[in-house]
């Protein structure tokens, strides 16, 4: 069973193992990965600074909340002096001379980042095939076919996977539209989305900036809590921050439930699921039903609308955002005999077909002629999937359901994008409500591979939402098993 961060700082305080060994351990198991889920590894000498400075504070002993964790950052946050390429061909000389908030916060707590990890194209894909890297390899086997490999989910399927194998403690994600939660699933770890506004979206690559939120890829509810104290700040260059008051998550989140739960199990989100599927709802039940918890029904009234809401929405951003990489003030330049044939010829190859694609279908709905029939009618019924949770959410305190429709797939078996579309068909939703969400690992499929369980809150709920978490965590007991 691998340590937690709490186990880890207990092993550098007491000098059981220095902050450089285990940075020479993780860093090790890393470089001999084959999953291909670090775009970037950082050596010893990029970081000797920072190791030294955290064996001072723990000799001190006065360390810093993260300090000497190796960490894993998605290849969506811009480190100063560090190569951040949004895994696209057009950004694949891009080292920004600036720290993202989120990352800046990790650094600022005392963590140590092993590398950049690997992603879809500018974010965009579930399953981590779209990289201009190469796809990232699940780190589990089909028991019953162990020669496939398989997806790890995405966008953040490497965070997702080195998290799962070993090769960092921890990794930074970001969920537009289930990209940590759904990766988190299929890799058999913890995933949390927090309330959009919660984590400063400055100095991330943007995809969809109403829907973009930076979380947390962990091996245990624990520490999910622990990153979430450090990155959950405000941030006034990020108009979207938000300026509510924070807690400390970590304080009380294995404590006993005080009061009675209510929680809604949507009939909507369980037609048509596997057995498997099924039953890790069931067995939820189960687990928590003996600690105050009592299940109902409820129904959403929008689900269907979800997809198409928000494959409409997020291109739409998304062809704003990327209007800006040219070849012309950064990123790779192709050559032409004009501006045009410049701008023309570096996006053409620059994107891949993924992000072509939806920079397509972005531009087309926000069109004159057809921005009335489809952008400002998705605007509106994502107004209604939020007053559809807010209906729900005055009866219940929080909502349970799958995080997937199916285990890991392999790769190239979907390929097809409404078919890989429709693996977030849970976790879309609750990001075009700007709800927090957690999955969790709940148990293992008839093939052997990890299945999730997500539980969604209510704005700004987080502390609530990690304790019911872990208090599933502790009963379904994945790890142990």
């Amino acid at each position: 069973m691998k340590s937690s961060i709490s186990q880890i700082k207990d092993s550098l305080r007491d000098k059981k193992i220095s902050v450089e060994e285990l940075y020479d351990e993780f860093l090790i198991k890393a470089k001999s990965s084959k999953t291909n889920s670090f775009n970037l590894l950082l050596d010893k000498e990029n970081n000797i600074l920072s190791i030294k400075e955290s064996q001072k504070r723990y000799e001190n002993g006065n360390p810093l909340p993260l300090d000497g964790i190796p960490l894993g950052i998605k290849d969506l946050f811009c480190t100063k002096g560090i190569r951040t390429t949004a895994s696209s061909k057009i950004l694949s000389n891009f080292t920004p001379n600036y720290e993202s908030f989120v990352t800046q916060k990790l650094l600022d707590d005392g963590s140590i980042f092993i590398g950049k990890n690997n992603c879809d194209e500018f974010a965009m894909g579930s399953s981590n095939e779209t990289s201009f890297f190469g796809p990232v390899k699940n780190p589990w086997k089909n028991k019953n076919v162990p020669t496939d490999d398989l997806v790890p989910g995405g966008s953040s399927g490497g965070s997702a996977a080195a998290v799962a194998e070993g090769t960092c403690v921890a990794s930074m994600g970001t969920d537009t539209g289930g990209s940590i939660r759904q990766p988190a699933s299929l890799c058999g770890i913890v995933g949390l989305k927090p309330t959009f506004g919660s984590c400063s979206r400055w100095g991330i690559v943007a995809f969809a900036s109403s829907l973009d939120q930076a979380g947390p890829l962990t091996n245990s509810v624990e520490d999910a809590a622990l990153i979430l104290n450090s990155i959950n700040k405000h941030d006034f260059n990020d108009t979207t921050s938000s300026n509510h008051v924070r807690e400390d998550y970590s304080i009380g989140i294995n404590d006993k439930l005080d009061q009675k739960i209510k929680i809604g199990i949507p009939s909507d989100y369980l037609k048509d699921v596997s057995g498997d599927i099924l039953s890790q709802i069931e067995n939820t039940k189960k687990a928590l039903i003996k600690h105050n918890v009592e299940f109902v029904d409820v129904e959403f009234k929008t689900t269907e609308y979800a997809l198409s809401t928000y494959y409409i929405l997020a291109p739409a951003e998304a062809s704003s955002n990327l209007a800006r990489y040219d070849g012309i003030r950064y990123g790779v330049r192709e050559e032409g005999k004009s501006l045009d044939d410049i701008y023309l010829n570096s996006r053409t190859k620059g994107f891949g077909d993924e992000v072509t694609r939806r920079i397509l279908i972005g531009a087309y709905v926000l069109s004159a002629g057809y921005y009335d029939a489809y952008y400002r009618q998705a605007q509106k019924v994502r107004r209604l999937i939020k007053d559809d949770f807010q209906r729900i959410f005055n009866d219940v305190d929080f909502i349970l359901t799958p995080t997937t429709p199916n285990e890991a797939f392999k790769i190239g078996d979907k390929l097809d994008p409404i078919s890989m579309y429709k693996n977030d068909i849970y976790t879309v939703p609750t990001s075009l409500a700007g709800l927090p969400g957690i999955s969790i690992p709940s148990g293992l499929s008839t093939n052997g591979l990890p299945l999730g369980i997500q539980f969604i809150g209510n704005y700004f709920e987080e502390k609530k939402l990690l304790q019911i978490a872990a208090l599933a965590e502790k009963e379904l007991n994945f790890n142990e098993q």
